[in-house]
């Protein structure tokens, strides 16, 4: 399997792993100036990389928080994990929000958030009348305390 990367900007960093064993790939601003973040405010951070994933049939590219900035600096994805199907060749964005009361600035070359690969299933849709019972049942929220 083999993550293939297209730069869209020669500033572009590449995704890496820091560690041998890290699950996700550092992604990183590539910005042509530094972009503040208000307290409350969502932006998008552009990364000036396209990205395509060969050898696996089914599988996602999930953007995750960078712990380090979203338990220091209080900046975590906006829609908490983002989705890149990869079925998708344009510019990969990070939508960061800042859940702070701080102002944060983003520098270009940043680490802002991390990929992870995930393989998908996609089962086929059949309604039913009924579901097979299980000893839960219908309890929701707080049912198995």
């Amino acid at each position: 399997m083999k993550l293939l990367i297209k730069k869209l900007n020669d500033r572009a960093t590449l995704p890496k792993r820091a560690t041998p064993e890290s699950a996700g790939y550092d992604l990183s601003a590539c910005l042509a100036e530094p972009l503040e973040v208000k307290a409350g405010q969502t932006v998008k951070v552009p990364t000036g990389l396209s990205m395509a994933v060969e050898g696996i049939e089914k599988c996602v590219l999930l953007i995750y928080a960078r712990s380090s900035l979203a338990t220091k600096f209080g900046l975590a994805p906006a829609n908490c994990v983002g989705v890149v199907d990869t079925d998708y060749r344009g510019e990969v964005l990070v939508a960061l929000h800042n859940h702070s009361d701080q102002d944060y600035t983003i520098n270009d070359g940043e680490r802002v958030a991390q990929l992870v690969v995930t393989p998908i299933y996609t089962p086929d849709v059949e309604e039913r009348d009924e579901l097979l019972d299980t000893e839960r049942g219908t309890g929701g929220f707080g049912s198995t305390n």
